[in-house]
């Protein structure tokens, strides 16, 4: 005999499976939180049953005859990644995060993949989805339907009302005092998060670019033409550079050149997908938005408007929008990137610039090269074989395989490869030091948690993000005679621990480029500070 369920028998059984199986982080959390005593036991089955009310009064209101199925199959199969991804790496599923797995290639998705994550999906999402695939539904008249679903809700209502009241007072807390909780809960959060990125990505569409800079002039003090390169750092933490006083030697080849190094630098996110748009906007992090980003143009529009030669090479997913309008080139493949094994390697970038200058005989030069860097969780993948110094090194995307020094042992070789590549950086300036004046510029766009308090990654809301996914490192080099009417070397040397973050990148960029528009504030201006 074949069992039916009502569709309301359907709502409460996913409802329930959801809560206890695709929670386990959330409630993880809680009970680091509010520990299992006889006084909080309470208030944590409350949230569990609150959980589920929420979730049958959301069930209610979207799955209907037609819909009921393909709803909740799609949500089991996307709350088992989910998930996945938040009791592997304590990652909230935001909107951020939403944009950041929306941007993500194909080759950082094969990073992601695992046997653990296919059982999740498995068990989680295509077990019970078959469930649900194949019950059958029992068969109400209009009438019923009705008033099982007006009654269905007006529970839901009911039992939410009646457990907040009775544990008032801890829910004032866990409102008021620990947002961070509430954004753990799953599906909830990131069905709200996706609803949040959908009608900002329509609002940004319907939103006109607005120039800036049109006043911008370009006011040479000498005659020489400038070559500089900013590199764009992937998930790099300044606690983790010796030149910050890290105890490893992971700047070995840095440490041999005439680098500044400055120790007092902060992110404006916590994640590529924010940050990049962030550190080019002429908007500092109290003010921005993606939106504002994605209408507004940003520094390498008033550099390319002045007459500069602008060219940004990626080796990581893509230029979040900031390169929309300059020439651009991915290195991610063997089409431009000559240097690819198991991955294509960051200083492939390097390799076909002399041509490009080559190319661009008149004006001033300024490169972007964004690093592939140390994009987690396989760090193993981020350096060739000859730069594993640090061992046992994590070898696996499976962090929670590893110990924690093995995972820093990973992370650290990956830094020291990119302490290679940004000497090879500054060697390729070195042999154009006749021609230009040259510079390089090193800011990573966020820093990364590598499971200290059990967190992995990095992509947590600022406002309760660890230090180290926003403490970053930021490294100067100029050629010996760099015009010191606009880069005063004795004076950078005494700021390498005044606080800085990306909001002075805009306006650094500015000044160094010596051009003049009332969009410059010389007070955000590193080299103009003192």
């Amino acid at each position: 005999m074949t069992y039916k369920m009502t569709p309301t028998q359907l709502i409460l059984v996913v409802s329930l499976f959801l809560v206890c199986f695709d929670n386990l982080q959330f409630f993880r959390n809680i009970l680091q939180i509010y520990p299992f005593t006889l006084k909080n036991g309470f208030f944590i089955v409350s949230l569990g049953l609150l959980s589920i009310a929420i979730l049958v009064l959301l069930f209610s209101f979207v799955c209907y005859k037609k819909t009921l199925k393909p709803i909740l199959i799609i949500i089991l199969l996307a709350s088992s990644l989910s998930a996945y991804f938040m009791d592997t790496y304590n990652v909230i599923m935001d909107d951020v995060m939403v944009d950041n797995l929306l941007h993500t290639d194909v080759n950082e998705a094969t990073d992601l993949l695992s046997l653990k994550q296919a059982f999740y999906f498995l068990i989680l999402g295509c077990l019970p989805a078959f469930f649900i695939y194949k019950i059958k539904l029992k068969s109400l008249t209009l009438k019923q339907a009705i008033l099982s679903r007006i009654k269905l809700i007006a529970l839901s209502l009911v039992m939410g009302v009646a457990l907040i009241l009775s544990s008032s007072h801890f829910y004032a807390s866990f409102f008021r005092e620990h947002k961070i909780l509430r954004e753990y809960i799953n599906p909830t959060y990131y069905i709200y998060s996706i609803v949040k990125y959908i009608s900002h990505s329509f609002k940004n569409k319907a939103m006109p670019l607005q120039p800036i800079g049109l006043d911008a002039q370009l006011l040479k003090t000498d005659s020489k033409r400038k070559l500089i390169i900013l590199v764009i750092g992937e998930t790099a933490r300044a606690d983790h550079f010796s030149l910050n006083g890290y105890s490893r030697k992971t700047n070995p080849y840095l440490e041999k050149e005439s680098v500044i190094s400055f120790r007092n630098v902060w992110s404006c996110g916590t994640s590529t997908a924010y940050s990049v748009p962030c550190l080019f906007s002429k908007y500092d992090r109290d003010h921005y938005s993606k939106e504002k980003a994605a209408a507004t143009e940003n520094v390498l529009d008033i550099l390319q408007r002045t007459g500069i030669n602008v060219l940004w090479l990626d080796n990581n997913s893509d230029s979040k929008g900031v390169a929309d309008r300059i020439p651009y080139q991915n290195y991610k493949t063997s089409e431009h990137n000559p240097l690819c094994d198991s991955e294509c390697r960051d200083e492939g970038m390097l390799q076909n610039l002399p041509t490009y200058i080559a190319k661009h005989p008149q004006g001033d030069i300024f490169i972007v090269l964004h690093q592939m860097g140390n994009h987690g969780p396989a760090y193993y993948k981020r350096y060739p074989e000859k730069f594993a110094q640090f061992t046992p090194a994590c070898n696996t995307n499976q962090l929670e395989q590893c110990t924690q020094q093995e995972i820093k042992n990973a992370y650290d070789n990956a830094l020291l490869y990119s302490d290679y590549f940004l000497s090879q950086s500054i060697a390729f300036l070195k042999k154009s030091t006749s021609q230009f004046e040259t510079a390089l510029l090193y800011v990573s766009d966020h820093g990364e948690s590598l499971g200290e308090n059990n967190l992995y990654l990095h992509g947590l809301p600022y406002l309760f993000a660890p230090d180290t996914q926003k403490h970053i490192p930021f490294i100067l080099w100029f050629s010996p005679h760099f015009n010191p009417s606009v880069v005063n070397m004795t004076d950078l040397k005494t700021k390498i621990n005044d606080p800085f973050s990306h909001d002075n990148l805009f306006h650094t960029i500015l000044g160094l480029m010596e051009i003049k528009t009332k969009e410059y504030n010389k007070k955000m201006d590193i080299f103009r500070t003192h």
